[in-house]
C-alpha cells in the first residue's frame, strides 16, 4: 500500500508552479513559467530533484508548511519524479529571537542530512530498510539562522520528518525572551483610556505579554495575573494631569520575563482632587480670627468659605490664597464662624472641606491706613484716611507733631486751620470704637504750610519833609521778592503830667501804601506839632517788624504851624 501525506502538482502543468501550505495540504496555484517561488518564513522551500545529488534544475519548487511526508514505494505527488532515486532539499531562514536551547529530531528512510547556518548537526546518510530516528539539542543564538534538510531515497520505502523547537524547561532554558518592539500608546481624554499596542515577539517560545505603568521610578503590572496573548492592552491610569510611562515585556515557556521595552507615554486629564487640608485651626487674636493648616499636596491655592455661627445663612466664599494660612480681619467682634477650606489644583479640580469653628472678641479697632495730608491755602491742611473694617467703630483721634490735637472726629477727614506759614507739621490718626478701645495709630503724612516766618528788612532811607499840606515821607525800594506792601505808622506824644517833660509815643497805624511806591504824603493838619512816622514792610504771609516798633524804620518831623492872617 502506497501512503501520500501531501498532494503535488506536476511541473507540467504550467511550467512552474507555486504551492503554499494550507491545513498541512499543498495547494497548487498556477504560475507563469518565468515567475520565481517565494516562500514567507518560517514556511518551508521545499526542491524536488530526479537525483540523488541535488544537481540540475529542479522538478518542482513549492512551499511546505512542515516536513513530514510517507511517499511509500512511489515518488511525490504532484510532481515527475523516478520512484527510487530522487532527492528533496528544504531550506528556510529564520527569526529565532532570543535563541536558547532547541531540539532538532529527523525521521526517516532512507538518508537525511540537517544543517544549521551550514553546519552539519544531523547526519543519517545510509540505505535503509526501516526508518531511522535520531534528535539532537543545540544551542541556538540569537537573531535569524537558516536550516537546510536535506532528504534522499535509494531504493524501497520512503518516508521523511524533521521538526524543530525550543526546550521550554526552566532548568535548562537561561535565555530571557527580547524585549517587544513598536510600542505605542494613544490616549483618549473623553474615556481617560490609554491603549497600549506593540509588535509580535520573534521567539519561538512565547507564552506571553506583561504590561507595566510608572509615573516615577518604580514599574507596577496593570495586565494581571494571567500572561496576555493579544498585542494590545487598554488601560485606565488614575485621572492625575501626570504623564505615565508603559512599557510591555515578554515572557517564554520557562517563566523567564524579558527587559521591558521601549516607553509609551501618554499625559492623563486631570479629575484628581487634592488631599482635604489637615490641621486646619482657628485663633481669634486682635488682627481677627487667624486660620492655617498643612499643605495639600498638588494644591495651586485654597478657598476659604465663611458662615455665621447660629444661622441659617449659606457659607459664602470670602478668600482664595495660596499659602496655607489666612487671617479673617473682617470678622465681627462677638460674633462666633464656622470656617470650611477646600484645596484646589491648578485644573480647579477641588477636594471636599475641612471645617473649624471660632468666636470673635472685642478688641481695639484696626489701625487707620493710607493717612494723607495736603495743604490749601487760605484753608489749611486738610487730611483723609482709609477706615479699618470694625463694626463698631465710633470716631477718630488725630495727633499732631505727636501730641493729641483733636478727639472725636467723625468720618474720616478733617483740615487743620490753625496752622503758620512756613511750617511743617506730622499727623497720625487713630481708630476710636464704641468701648473707648483705641487702634494704634496710623503711618504719619506731614504736610508743609506756604510762605515762611521771616519779616522783610528795615526800610532803608526814610526821610520826612513837613509841608503845608501835609508830611511828605520818602525812602528806598525794599527788594524783597514776596513784598506786599508798606504799612505807615503816625506817633503821637503823650505828656506825663507826673514827671516834667516825661511822655511817650503812642503809634496808630494810618495808612496802608502799594508795594510799588517810594514816597507817600500824609496829609497832617499843620499845627506845629511834633510827631513821629514809621514805615514797615509787610510780605505776602503777613510777616513785619511792626510787631516790635523799635525795629522798624522811623522818622520825627515838626510839622508847620498854621498860617497866619495877612
Amino acid at each position: 500500500m502506497i501512503t501520500r501525506t501531501r498532494t503535488r502538482v506536476s511541473a507540467a502543468l504550467a511550467g512552474l508552479v507555486t504551492l503554499a501550505a494550507s491545513g498541512g495540504l499543498l495547494t497548487a496555484t498556477a504560475t507563469p513559467a518565468a515567475a520565481a517561488v517565494t516562500c514567507n518564513s518560517p514556511v518551508w522551500t521545499a526542491q524536488y530533484y530526479a537525483n540523488t545529488t541535488f544537481s540540475g534544475t529542479p522538478k518542482l519548487t513549492a512551499c511546505d508548511s512542515a516536513i513530514a511526508e510517507n511517499y511509500g514505494y512511489g515518488d511525490p505527488a504532484g510532481v515527475t519524479l523516478p520512484k527510487d532515486n530522487f532527492s528533496v532539499r528544504w531550506s528556510l531562514t529564520r527569526d529565532f529571537g532570543s535563541g536558547g536551547p532547541f531540539t532538532f529530531a529527523a525521521e526517516t528512510q532512507d538518508g537525511i542530512r540537517v544543517y544549521l547556518d551550514g553546519v552539519r548537526r544531523i547526519d543519517l546518510w545510509r540505505n535503509v530498510s526501516t526508518t531511522q530516528k535520531k534528535s539532537v539539542d543545540l544551542t541556538v543564538p540569537a537573531g535569524r539562522h537558516s536550516i537546510r534538510v536535506d532528504f534522499v531515497t535509494w531504493t524501497g520505502a520512503a518516508n521523511v520528518k524533521f521538526a524543530y523547537a525550543p526546550r521550554t524547561s526552566a532548568a535548562v532554558d537561561t535565555v530571557k525572551p527580547l524585549a517587544p518592539t513598536g510600542v505605542s500608546a494613544a490616549y483618549d481624554r473623553a474615556a481617560n483610556r490609554a491603549t497600549v499596542a506593540w509588535a509580535a515577539n520573534k521567539e519561538m517560545d512565547l507564552a506571553g505579554y506583561r504590561v507595566y505603568r510608572r509615573t516615577g521610578a518604580v514599574w507596577t503590572r496593570v495586565s494581571g495575573t494571567a500572561l496576555l496573548t493579544a498585542r494590545t492592552f487598554a488601560d485606565t491610569p488614575p485621572p492625575t494631569g501626570e504623564a505615565y510611562g508603559y512599557e510591555v515585556r515578554a515572557v517564554d515557556k520557562a517563566g523567564r520575563e524579558s527587559a521591558g521595552s521601549t516607553d509609551g507615554t501618554v499625559t492623563t486629564v486631570d479629575r484628581t482632587a487634592p488631599a482635604v487640608p489637615a490641621g486646619l485651626k482657628a485663633t481669634d487674636g486682635p488682627a481677627g480670627i487667624a486660620l492655617s493648616w498643612q499643605p495639600s499636596p498638588g494644591a495651586a491655592k485654597y478657598a476659604v468659605y465663611r458662615q455665621r455661627t447660629g444661622t441659617t445663612e449659606a457659607a459664602a466664599q470670602v478668600a482664595t490664597v495660596t499659602g496655607a494660612s489666612w487671617t479673617d480681619a473682617a470678622a465681627a467682634e462677638k460674633t462666633g464662624y464656622t470656617y470650611t477650606v477646600s484645596a484646589v489644583d491648578a485644573a480647579g479640580n477641588a477636594s471636599a472641606r475641612a471645617t473649624v469653628s471660632a468666636a470673635r472678641g472685642d478688641y481695639a479697632p484696626g489701625t487707620p491706613t493710607g493717612l494723607t495730608a495736603a495743604f490749601t491755602a487760605g484753608r489749611g491742611i486738610s487730611l483723609a484716611w482709609t477706615a479699618p473694617a470694625d463694626a463698631d467703630l465710633a470716631t477718630y483721634d488725630v495727633y499732631r507733631d505727636g501730641s493729641l490735637y483733636r478727639e472725636g472726629v467723625q468720618g474720616t477727614a478733617y483740615t487743620d486751620v490753625t496752622v503758620e506759614h512756613g511750617t511743617t507739621y506730622t499727623y497720625t490718626v487713630k481708630a476710636v470704637d464704641k468701648a473707648g478701645h483705641r487702634s494704634a495709630p496710623s503711618g504719619a503724612a506731614s504736610a508743609t504750610t506756604d510762605g515762611d516766618k521771616i519779616a522783610p528788612a528795615p526800610v532803608a532811607g526814610l526821610k520826612a519833609t513837613a509841608r503845608e499840606d501835609g508830611v511828605l515821607l520818602e525812602w528806598q525800594a525794599n527788594t524783597e521778592p514776596d513784598l506786599a506792601r508798606y504799612d505807615l505808622y503816625r506817633g503821637e506824644w503823650i505828656p506825663d503830667d507826673t514827671e516834667p517833660g516825661g511822655g511817650v509815643w503812642l503809634f496808630r497805624q494810618v495808612e496802608w501804601i502799594d508795594k510799588a511806591a517810594t514816597s507817600h504824603l500824609y496829609p497832617a493838619v499843620p499845627d506845629g506839632e511834633r510827631s513821629m512816622y514809621a514805615l514797615a514792610a509787610v510780605d505776602q504771609w503777613g510777616n513785619t517788624l511792626a510787631t516790635d516798633i523799635n525795629d522798624v524804620s522811623w522818622v520825627e518831623v515838626t510839622e508847620l504851624g498854621a498860617p497866619t492872617a495877612g
